[in-house]
């Protein structure tokens, strides 16, 4: 009975051990599974996605293409309409999961056109779908989902 009651110590050690390795990919793993459930709207890799949101058309594009992730990308966002009382900023994400902040800050670059750079990270399951959350000063969101190369 003694040597049970011992081992606890050791147990449970293994036991949060165990969790810390398992829970990040069954984490990403299940949000990437709802991901896969949210239907791709946009081929970043052929060039512009628009949406529109409210008066105005939010267009993102992502270069250099193909899309990939872990690597340096540039994010240019035009927005329609008459000038923005702000700058617009990007929140980017996998659909279904929370994560960490990762926020693109944008500059102006021309009328109602902003651009700044970013990485996407690369989820240890291997899924590949995103979302770019452009939020625009009054305006609201435009979400583009799409998928990236590993």
């Amino acid at each position: 009975m003694r040597t049970y009651f011992a081992r606890i110590p050791q147990i449970l050690i293994m036991c949060s051990m165990m969790m810390l390795i398992v829970c990040p990919f069954a984490i990403c793993s299940n949000s990437a599974a709802s991901g896969k459930n949210a239907q791709t709207e946009c081929n970043i890799h052929k060039g512009t996605c628009s949406q529109k949101l409210g008066e105005r058309t939010v267009a993102l594009e992502i270069s250099p293409r193909p899309v990939k992730a872990m690597a340096d990308l540039t994010f240019r966002v035009t927005v329609s309409g008459p000038p923005l009382s702000g700058t617009p900023h990007i929140d980017l994400g996998m659909p279904g999961m929370e994560m960490g902040p990762n926020r693109v800050k944008m500059k102006k670059t021309g009328e109602n056109t902003y651009t700044g750079n970013g990485v996407i990270v690369r989820c240890p399951s291997g899924k590949t779908t995103w979302r770019a959350a452009v939020t625009v000063p009054e305006t609201g969101t435009a979400a583009f989902v799409f998928d990236v190369v590993y």
